[in-house]
This record gives structure tokens, C-alpha cells and sequence, in this order.
């Protein structure tokens, strides 16, 4: 189906979400049509503040919000579903766009395998009437839920669309870039350089695959890493989790500006514990690459003074690699918390490969290599 045609028979004028790339064509469809606009389009940090977001327009306007997102952010907006938009409380409708990675019977990455198992399921129990697209979804079909969903929601209850992969076409191109010019792998090589035979916690996506493409390269195992391949905005916590508990041992955490985006609030928590031996690196495009390249806020917030700000004793931006490798050396044997941002392109390699160990025999080598140090 066009995504043309699905917005139409939605009928909705606000749009505010969290890229995904099963949902690439309706977010390249918003990027093309409104880009980045306070009145029709906003991509925020994550899908609660999505909610927020669409359920201050509701009470301004009147008007019923959609609400974008990868079947992963399900769980950040079970909070606001359940004490803020449920008709027992304020009853605020809204309609819910949401990508299906991980969909019973067709092979996806493990941090979507139990996702994908309960998605439907989850917005069911959540009071959530819900609807999946397919590739062989009619638009009559669609045209007569979307009037059943009318009624609901004009009850004050909120409806989704379940969007299968390749369900939704989009005839236009659109390119996302940055005036950057270091490459995320480029760094990478450079941070596993100097961090040496200390363990790094990568954030989900792309960097945690260059991350072990680059061990695979420098035939190196991978013991070192552990690899947060879901629990987006989560990776900067398990690093502190991990620094803490073995405070000898340099830690590094290898974060992206839109996972640091989605949960801010882990970055107050590094500063008040203010471990000597950890090193939080931000790559920052300002840009969800990994899941097309649609753009954060990342590029222009001054991320550096909301470290400072949450007391991280030491805090700098490079855009070089000079730079870059003085100051991985100066935090490797500081002792103090140490924040990097590094400003980076938009780009990875078109035959970037996956990690080929499972997640559980990631998480043992880790563990059995740093119950050693």
C-alpha cells in the first residue's frame, strides 16, 4: 500500500514518533511532505514523550495525533497509555503507527524475537484496538476500520496500526546527510586502538556491528564487548552497572546521540555517581542512522554542557581524529569520569555485516573475561 493512501484514510494532520526502518516509507513520506515542523511533524526522543507530545496537541486542538514507533518502543509508552491517555483517566485519543520487527514466522535479529511475539498482544491487553497491515491489505478493507477505529476513538480510547514489513511504498527518495566528515567505524577502530584489552559496552545498532566487524578485522575476540543490540538508550546504565561493581578496571561505553537522546536522564545518573574509571563516548550525527537516517535534536543541543551539567568532571567535543586520539588517551589514563562527544557523518558501509555469536554467548565471554580483571 502507498503511504499516501494510509495518511489519507487516516485522516490526521500531527505526526510525532520514533524512526523506525519498517516504517521508513512513512517516515521518509513525512520528511518530504513537512520535515521537521511544529505544527504537522516531530520526531522525539522517545515514544513517551511521543505520547506526551501528541496528547498536549489533543488537548489544544481537539484533534486525534499519530503516533510512530518501532514495536520496540511498546514499552515506553505503556506509562502514559495506562495514567494519562486511558478513558479512566483523561481519555485522550490517539492513533498508534507502529513497525513489526521480529513478526512470528519470518527470521529477525534476537532483541526482536519477543517483541515481535507479543506486540499485538500487548496494545490488546492495554485496551489498544488494533488493526495489522499487510502486503495484501485492501483499501476498502482499510477505509472500513478506519471507521470502527473513528468510533473508538471517539470514546476517548486510542487504536493502532500494525504495519508488517514491506507493507508501505514510497516513490520518493529522500537522502540524509551532515557536513561531518569522520565515519562512525573509523572511530570505532580508534577508540578499540587505545581502549585496548578493556571491556567497551556498545549502544545498539550500527556501532555495535562496526564494533565487531572491527574485532573480526583486527582478529581479535570479542570478549572484550558487550554488545547492547536492543534496549536502545539503555547501554550508558549497563556501563556504570559495570564500572561500579569493578572499579580497577578503565570501562568505556561507545553511545549514539539518539540512544543518548531517549533516555537523558542516565546521564544525571553517571554524573552523581561520578565512577573514576568510566569513558562515555557519544558518536553524534544527529541522526537515527541505523534505522534511515531520519535526524535527532542532537545537532543542536550543546551536549557537552548538559554533561558538565550533570557533573561530569571532564567533558570536550572533538571533529578530528587528532583530537579524537589525544583525548582517548588522556581519558584511558585519567582518573576520572570522562565524557567524549565525537561529531560524525552520516554513512556506513552497504555490506556492514551482523554479529555472528548469539546475544547469550555474548553476554557469558563478557562476563567470564571481567570476572577476571
Amino acid at each position: 500500500m502507498k503511504v499516501e493512501k494510509l495518511l489519507e484514510i487516516i485522516g490526521a494532520d500531527f505526526y510525532t514518533g520514533v524512526p523506525d526502518s519498517q516504517l521508513k516509507a512513512l517516515c521518509d513520506y513525512l520528511m518530504n511532505t513537512y520535515g521537521i515542523d511544529k505544527k504537522h511533524h516531530i520526531i522525539a526522543a522517545n515514544e513517551g514523550n511521543c505520547a506526551a507530545l501528541a496528547a498536549g496537541y489533543h488537548l489544544a486542538t481537539g484533534k486525534t495525533p499519530v503516533v510512530y514507533m518501532q514495536n520496540s518502543g511498546e514499552g515506553n509508552i505503556i506509562n502514559p497509555l495506562a495514567s494519562l491517555l486511558n478513558d479512566k483517566v483523561y481519555a485522550i485519543p490517539m492513533i498508534f503507527v507502529i513497525g513489526w520487527r521480529g513478526e512470528p514466522g519470518l527470521h529477525d535479529e534476537p532483541q526482536h524475537i519477543y517483541q515481535g511475539e507479543v506486540t499485538v498482544k500487548l496494545m490488546e491487553d492495554m485496551d489498544v484496538k488494533t488493526f495489522v497491515i499487510g502486503k495484501d491489505t485492501a483499501e476498502d478493507e482499510l477505509k472500513s476500520v478506519m471507521e470502527e477505529f473513528n468510533s473508538v476513538l471517539s470514546e476517548g480510547k486510542q487504536v493502532a496500526f500494525v504495519i508488517r514489513k514491506g507493507s508501505l511504498e514510497y516513490g520518493e527518495k529522500v537522502v540524509y546527510s551532515n557536513s561531518n566528515t569522520m565515519k562512525r567505524e573509523e572511530i570505532i577502530q580508534h577508540i578499540v586502538r587505545v581502549s585496548g584489552e578493556d571491556p567497551i559496552v556498545s549502544t545498539t545498532g550500527k556501532a555495535s556491528r562496526e564494533l565487531f566487524e572491527t574485532r573480526e578485522a583486527n582478529d581479535q575476540e570479542h570478549k572484550y564487548d558487550f554488545l547492547t543490540v536492543g534496549s536502545m538508550g539503555h547501554s550508558s546504565s549497563i556501563a556504570l552497572g559495570v564500572a561500579l561493581n569493578k572499579p580497577d578496571t578503565k570501562v568505556w561505553c561507545i553511545d549514539g546521540d539518539g540512544a543518548v537522546l531517549m533516555h537523558m536522564g542516565s546521564m544525571a545518573l553517571l554524573g552523581a555517581n561520578s565512577p573514576d574509571n568510566l569513558v562515555h563516548i557519544v558518536i553524534n550525527n544527529g541522526a537515527h542512522e541505523t534505522v534511515g537516517g531520519m535526524p535527532t535534536v542532537a545537532s543542536k543541543i550543546d551536549i557537552v554542557a548538559a554533561a558538565k551539567a550533570c557533573g561530569y568532571p571532564n567533558a570536550v567535543c572533538v571533529d578530528s581524529f587528532d583530537d579524537l586520539d589525544r583525548e582517548l588517551a588522556e581519558a584511558k589514563n585519567r582518573k576520572e569520569l570522562s565524557f567524549i562527544e565525537v561529531k560524525c557523518s552520516i554513512g556506513a558501509r552497504a555490506d556492514l555485516g551482523r554479529p555472528t555469536t548469539t546475544a547469550l554467548d555474548n553476554k557469558q565471554s563478557f562476563m567470564d573475561y571481567i570476572a577476571k580483571l
